[in-house]
């Protein structure tokens, strides 16, 4: 009997054993796909979106800007157009004030070209917000 229940346990612990390595092997087959559908989905969004431009200051600047102008409501996402959108004002004057802080401690250290451009969107972006917030 006890020779009976030893063969028993051996032949669990091999069955066990098998579909141990089938359902490893069916799980890594399932996440073999699973990246390859998001590598596809990667590479489509990059197709559709297009390149990168450089990151540059201009670029940090209009992502701020951006960023503004979408807080106090005067864009919108993709997909939004014709829907309100109720401005907040404490985050568009949040990215106004990284604006002011960038533009204050780059004083002296921009050309001439990125001091423009930085002064002017600035105040483009503080009379927006006069506007929506008044």
């Amino acid at each position: 009997m006890a020779e009976e229940e030893k063969e028993k346990k051996e032949e669990k612990k091999i069955i066990v054993d098998e579909d141990w390595k089938q359902q490893a092997e069916r799980e890594k087959e399932i996440l073999a796909a699973q990246e390859e559908t998001e590598k596809k989905k990667v590479d489509e969004e990059e197709k559709h979106r297009g390149p990168l431009p450089p990151g540059n200051f201009a670029a940090l600047v209009s992502m701020l800007v951006t960023q503004a102008l979408f807080s106090l409501g005067l864009l919108q996402a993709e997909g939004q157009e014709g829907k309100e959108k109720e401005p907040d004002l404490a985050l568009a004057k949040y990215n106004i004030d990284m604006l002011e802080t960038l533009e204050e401690k780059t004083k002296g250290n921009l050309t001439k070209e990125e001091e423009a451009v930085l002064k002017s969107t600035l105040n483009q972006v503080r009379m927006a917000y006069v506007k929506v917030a008044g």
